[in-house]
């Protein structure tokens, strides 16, 4: 697809598939359209499952929604303070980043801007930057997508709101 047919097919949102979230202006909608086509399979799952799933009352843990291609992790706790998140990237996996209750500050950056401050360690899937980058706000009805081309630094307090519940949803990428 050429840049015009992705922005049509990424504005038309259906691949959402009826999903009544909706993507964050931050989401490379280039890199996306990319990833999904590559594994459309398991963005499919992930967009069924956060449907299927009345994600209010989901108890914090680790969902398994396609072994080793698709994994949901939910969790309620304060959100760490700035200085706490670095600004991470992963090479195997594709984030998609929701807040459910509460607000939390989510920053982005290309990865092709950011200087690494620890190189990428395998087990962990993940490495470390300095980036300058876009922060937003992540509340209820709208989700992050973060890919490997980029650089993220995601869920930080926000003053005044203190208990965060969020769904981190890992799904494998294409290089």
């Amino acid at each position: 697809m050429n840049k015009k047919e992705v922005a049509k097919w990424y504005k038309s949102q259906e691949w959402l598939n009826g999903l009544k979230l909706k993507p964050h202006e931050s989401t490379n909608d280039q890199e996306f359209e990319r990833q999904y086509h590559a594994n459309k399979i398991w963005w499919d799952k992930t967009f069924e499952w956060l449907k299927a799933n009345d994600l209010d009352k989901i108890t914090p843990g680790r969902y398994v929604i396609d072994e080793g291609n698709v994994i949901a992790t939910d969790s309620e706790a304060p959100a760490p303070e700035i200085d706490k998140v670095k600004w991470e990237s992963h090479k195997n996996f594709n984030d998609l980043q929701y807040i459910i209750k509460g607000k939390a500050s989510m920053g982005v950056s290309p990865l092709s801007t950011a200087e690494v401050t620890e190189a990428y360690d395998s087990k962990k899937d993940a490495a470390f930057y300095d980036a300058d980058g876009k922060f937003y706000i992540g509340e209820p009805g709208t989700f992050f997508i973060f890919t490997p081309k980029d650089v993220h630094r995601p869920g930080i307090k926000i003053s005044g709101d203190n208990v965060v519940k969020k769904i981190v949803i890992k799904i494998r990428a294409i290089n």
